[in-house]
């Protein structure tokens, strides 16, 4: 069996060296000089800074499956204490988010009539079909419209950059539309999730699904993507852009371009592991439905300014993970991690990491700025929210035009029509975050999930 494996992010690494590890030839195509995608480490000046991603949450087993599987176990290196106070930046201050319901009840986060609103929820009946809706919508039906300005809006544009009026409940938050269809709202539902986890003896959750410890690599996500190529070797064809691919009988040719050559090779299988919108393009003559499905999948652009300062009389100790800015705020910014703090090797000793987020569906005009521009927002932005006059010493900018999936009502449903034509055409497969989860675990357990699938037909 022979697989072609499109596109070396890290679904498609992850799919491709699980496959590999079982004795299947695969081979992998990618037009950039390096794999890894948007998760890649950049060093400078003693920085270790994150072009995306900076780890994933050990709650979940499908990352950890994956390093195990690698051997590089001791490579991991989770953040600090500091990971778990998170602020909201909300009425011209940063307000710690609240990590328990006694702590909530005497946050300044929400007002005495956000907060009743908030406990209400108990006693709002569920909804009685199974209909998709929007973040915006369920959040208004069942905790209030302040809890959605200042808990879901910034923890919406955190994660996805995206826009809780548009984006499908069902789709990015799975755990929190099936606590409600389960146990009848979000309160009972974690009451019987605790309860729960009490008979077993193990910790619960919170309302979004398994938490756990944030936990990247010594020298960055470059640790997992090198591990990743280093076990793939000359699988991996990089500089290697495919032009073409065609279904003919029960194989798949893929036509591609080397050294500026043009070339020809049939396949078993084929792997889509690009960003949605390069799947339908490459796929228009295979299918057309197929590949007006996968163009409807939007993204949202973002840029992330990373700023190195002297952590001397900075303005701020950045105690915490960072910060998210509601919408309402009307800033100019998403929010800002404070990297060296979650992770304190990411700076030099006495220097501090920043890591400034613009754009997204919010403000998609901002994501694509100058540099120069994205600088003074950067700087402007983070004077006025943390005092912070300092000018750094380092700065490096990462811009993404179609950076994140944004999952809108109907993703589901889109999704799983797309698995279905491709299952039908045979032989077809797609592994990458514009599916079924944008987080670093989401797409190893896509990864995981897609090879075990072709191995047990094979």
């Amino acid at each position: 069996m022979k697989i072609a494996v499109i596109g070396a992010g890290i679904s498609g690494l992850a799919v491709a060296f699980y496959l590999k590890q079982a004795g299947v030839e695969v081979k992998v195509f990618e037009s950039e000089k390096q794999a890894g995608g948007k998760m890649r480490t950049v060093y400078e000046n003693g920085y270790i800074i994150e072009t995306g991603p900076n780890g994933f949450l050990d709650g979940k087993p499908y990352t950890l499956n994956l390093v195990k599987a690698l051997g590089i176990e001791d490579r991991l290196y989770r953040s600090s204490d500091k990971a778990r106070k998170r602020f909201i930046y909300t009425n011209g201050r940063l307000v710690r988010l609240p990590e328990n319901p006694i702590a909530f009840l005497s946050s300044y986060l929400l007002s005495w009539k956000g907060k009743l609103r908030l406990v209400g929820e108990f006693f709002v009946p569920p909804k009685k079909d199974l209909s998709d809706e929007t973040l915006g919508d369920f959040a208004r039906r069942r905790i209030g419209e302040e809890a959605l300005e200042k808990l879901l809006d910034p923890m919406v544009a955190g994660i996805f950059a995206g826009d809780p009026d548009r984006m499908s409940l069902k789709a990015a938050f799975p755990a929190i539309f099936y606590l409600e269809r389960q146990y009848g709202g979000l309160i009972k539902g974690l009451i019987a999730k605790m309860k729960e986890a009490k008979k077993k003896g193990t910790k619960s959750s919170g309302p979004a699904g398994p938490g756990g410890v944030l936990t990247s690599f010594k020298h960055g996500v470059n640790d997992l993507i090198d591990a990743l190529t280093e076990k793939l070797g000359k699988s991996i064809e990089t500089e290697t852009p495919v032009t073409r691919v065609e279904k003919t009988s029960n194989k798949w040719k893929v036509t591609y371009m080397k050294n500026g050559e043009k070339k020809e090779e049939v396949f078993d299988k084929l792997i889509m592991s690009t960003p949605s919108y390069v799947a339908a393009k490459l796929l228009k003559t295979v299918n057309e439905e197929l590949s007006d499905l996968l163009s409807q999948i939007e993204y949202s652009p973002i840029s992330v300014v990373t700023l190195g300062f002297e952590k001397k009389g900075l303005g701020h100790n950045l105690d915490g993970f960072g910060f998210l800015v509601p919408r309402k705020e009307g800033r100019k910014i998403l929010g800002a991690l404070w990297d060296s703090s979650v992770f304190p090797n990411r700076a030099p000793e006495g220097k501090a990491l920043i890591r400034v987020m613009i754009g997204g569906a919010r403000q998609p005009e901002l994501a694509l700025l100058d540099d120069e521009e994205l600088l003074k927002i950067s700087l402007k932005e983070l004077r006025r929210i943390m005092k912070i006059r300092h000018y750094p010493e380092t700065v490096k900018i990462f811009k993404h035009e179609k950076g994140i999936p944004h999952y809108t009502l109907g993703h589901c449903e889109r999704v799983d029509r797309i698995f279905q034509i491709a299952e039908n055409l045979g032989n077809l497969y797609f592994c990458n975050n514009a599916y079924r989860g944008v987080g670093v675990n989401d797409c190893t357990k896509l990864a995981e999930e897609t090879a075990q699938k072709i191995l047990k037909g094979r």
